[in-house]
């Protein structure tokens, strides 16, 4: 089936043309692209299809268990036991192989039932599991099932087009957790969409690590490096050649395109940024991405590998199951690939374990999505068309990958670190001037509380804020503070700067996006939640009463700074030019546990 929309062959055109690149509706793009609907026909898993399964020399594949259902994602123990998430079932099984004979022991045991069910990590001897919207935890038993679950989080963002939630432990010890957007190509009004975000393990605490990402179910840390790498879905209905998969590295504070560029810096001319922000100035604050794989593959997990059994070429390299395609033809994808690494750095993404694909590529017996290591060095991977696991080993007699030594923490701790146990903006080198700004706001007196609609524990608006005029000023710039938040000190809750010299307060309830229009220019950079514009006071439950200091700098000059720079960033460009300063100080404690949601 062959559908014309807006989409790819003269896509390019319009790129090069710039006809695509400006941020209003109504430029002048006109694109057409032809797309396919197609999606191959599921036939079952037999002994003769499997068996023409292709792999490089010196590796097998064979079942390691069968008749699971959607199987989804896969967790193994230190212990060896195996924990299979079904997202249509809504449970999570319990499998072993005591006598390593690489087949599962027996029928498989349901541990957990929550609808959804999805991710899995483990850490510390327990099992961690994500819903759309909840994040649970449960002690591993001697036996491998589980005690109670105990919910952590129950307020991620609705579904929408990806609700397949995952997450894994970094080397730092923090818990990362994907959650993907609601759509092909849209502004979010959730920012926590599209993002990768940054859990503390007890669930009390989380920043948007980065953003710009549609579905990135895949990332795992380089064991040599602790570099983050994650695979992230293309957008759909640009044709069968567009959008390729990105590999992209992932860094704290980084935007990865979504939804307005992708790949190497294209732009996708149907989309429209919020505030007034052109596509050029999104792309040039978008990291691009670094390797691209055959579009609409639909990467699912990657693991680095980290055993001993394998060729010792693989040593550093990672491997993705591919989904498969419905929206090309020929389908792309029904797969696991070789993402192959030299020096820390990805050089090429390959097919490793092929043939899922069978009739002349017009059926399928298998969708990977699921992959794990066991402790004898060989991988499982999980089908959640027939729910068949496969476990993946090498029996041949080239020289093995050597002991791995543990994933370095430093990169991910330095990138957390970023702006922690530093004096707040009014006490900082970089504002240092004579001058000064008296701070008001028609809801809280100074060192008086904040009201609660204010705080994230309610509405989360910003209140209105007033300061008096300085003389010679460009600019203003509005940074608030809580120094007393743990365990990133200062946070910074909100960041405004470039206000005109002519408008002397904000109203309350202001736009939490990059650029405001009203005030007209006004840029909102990143606050400590790695969101844009104000996030209000959320100190933890039982606390006394944080400060929160609303701290206005009168400049003698405008910013030339992207809007998804942080504190730092602005005060370096500060540094010289503030001829005034004040603050207004207000107080917020939070003495009752909110319900979870």
């Amino acid at each position: 089936m062959k559908t014309n929309i807006i989409g790819a062959a003269a896509l390019l055109a319009a790129v090069l043309t710039g006809t695509s690149g400006y941020s209003q509706q109504g430029d002048g793009t006109e694109v057409q692209i032809t797309t396919n609907i197609f999606k191959p026909n599921k036939v079952s898993a037999t002994a003769d299809r499997i068996g023409q399964l292709k792999l490089p020399e010196g590796f097998t594949v064979a079942p390691f268990a069968q008749g699971l259902g959607n199987a989804r994602i896969i967790a193994v123990s230190e212990a060896g036991f195996i924990y299979v998430s079904r997202r249509e079932e809504g449970d999570v099984l319990l499998l072993k192989d005591k006598d390593g004979d690489g087949k599962a022991d027996g029928a498989p045991v349901q541990v957990a039932a929550r609808a959804q069910a999805h991710g899995l990590a483990i850490k510390d001897n327990k099992l961690f599991l994500v819903t759309v919207k909840e994040l649970f935890v449960a002690d591993i038993k001697a036996d491998g099932t589980l005690g109670p679950l105990e919910m952590l989080l129950g307020d991620l963002p609705d579904s929408g087009q990806h609700p397949n939630r995952v997450m894994a432990f970094g080397p730092d010890g923090m818990l990362y957790l994907s959650v993907g957007s609601t759509c092909n190509a849209c502004n979010e009004s959730n920012a926590e969409n599209a993002t990768v975000l940054r859990v503390t393990p007890d669930g009390k605490s989380r920043t948007i690590f980065a953003s710009g990402l549609r579905n990135t179910i895949g990332f795992d840390w380089h064991p040599a490096t602790g570099e983050l790498w994650g695979l992230d879905h293309g957008i759909d209905l640009l044709g069968d050649e567009v959008q390729a998969e990105e590999l992209n590295r992932l860094e704290q504070g980084k935007q990865y395109g979504w939804p307005h560029v992708y790949g190497s810096g294209d732009i996708y001319p149907q989309s429209t940024p919020v505030g007034g922000v052109t596509k050029q100035q999104w792309r040039d604050q978008s990291a691009p991405m670094v390797v691209g794989y055959t579009a609409h593959a639909a990467p699912m997990q990657m693991k680095f590998y980290k055993g001993t059994a394998f060729p010792a070429e693989f040593a550093g390299d990672a491997f993705a199951t591919m989904r498969g395609s419905w929206n090309r033809n020929p389908a792309s994808g029904y797969e696991v690939v070789r993402v192959h690494f030299e020096n820390g750095q990805p050089k090429s993404i390959e097919p490793f374990l092929t043939g899922f694909l069978t009739d002349g590529g017009k059926a399928h017996f298998a969708r990977p999505v699921g992959l794990a290591m066991l402790r004898d060095g060989s991988l499982l991977m999980t089908d959640d068309a027939n729910g068949v696991i496969y476990r993946i080993a090498y029996t041949g007699s080239a020289q093995k990958t050597s002991n791995q030594s543990p994933t370095p923490s430093k990169p991910m701790e330095d990138m957390a670190a970023k702006g922690v146990g530093l004096l707040i903006a009014l006490e900082r080198q970089e504002t240092d001037t004579e001058g000064s700004i008296k701070v008001s706001s028609s809801t809280f007196d100074n060192a008086a509380v904040i009201p609660k609609a204010q705080s994230e524990y309610a509405d989360g608006v910003s209140p209105d804020l007033r300061w008096n005029a300085i003389k010679g000023a460009a600019s203003y710039a509005v940074i608030m503070e809580d120094p007393d938040s743990r365990p990133i000190k200062p946070f910074v809750h909100w960041l405004a700067w470039d206000i005109p010299a002519t408008v002397t307060e904000l109203p309350a309830g202001l736009q939490e996006q990059l650029r405001l229009t009203e005030p007209e220019g006004v840029l909102q950079g990143r606050n400590s939640s790695g969101t844009h514009g104000y996030f209000g006071p959320k100190p933890p439950v039982g606390d006394p009463a944080h400060h929160y200091h609303f701290q206005v700098l009168a400049l003698d000059s405008m910013l030339d700074l992207p809007a998804t720079s942080d504190r730092d960033a602005v005060l370096a460009a500060a540094k010289g030019h503030v001829i005034a300063k004040g603050s207004l100080v207000g107080l917020y404690q939070q003495k009752i546990e909110p319900p979870k949601q």
